[in-house]
């Protein structure tokens, strides 16, 4: 979450107590981000600046799999093998970009952003 600028939790000299100058405009609002995990498909629409949407991904058991010389294939996600972004994400199984996750074709790397997109695509490792 967003803090303000000046710390008010302190007091002044003077032992008089701090005033914020002004509260916090909608574009610095801070909200949690959304994680998509391993699970039927469940998506998230949100508001954003400009009157634009942004869908995310909650839950997802579907990725978007390109093999390099061949068109793209749905696949069911098995679990999630591998999270280099974070140590708890792996354990929790959070799918993220750079996740690498194991498919019933073989393992794969996820190349979007599932929180930010709404949608899982990744490429093929040999």
């Amino acid at each position: 979450m967003k803090k303000s600028v000046e710390n008010l939790a302190t007091s002044k000299i003077t032992g008089g107590r701090r005033y914020p100058l002004r509260s916090r405009r909608k574009y610095e609002i801070d909200r949690y981000s959304v994680e998509a995990v391993p699970g039927e498909q469940v998506t998230i629409t949100r508001k954003t600046r400009g009157g634009n949407k942004k869908t995310s991904l909650k839950t997802t058991d579907i990725v978007n799999l390109t093999v390099p010389g061949s068109k793209v294939k749905k696949l069911k996600i098995l679990k999630v093998l591998k999270n280099p972004s974070n140590k708890d994400y792996e354990r929790r199984g959070v799918i993220s970009k750079g996740a690498i996750l194991e498919t019933e074709a073989g393992q794969c790397k996820v190349i979007s952003r599932p929180g930010q997109d709404g949608v899982v695509n990744a490429i093929l490792i040999k």
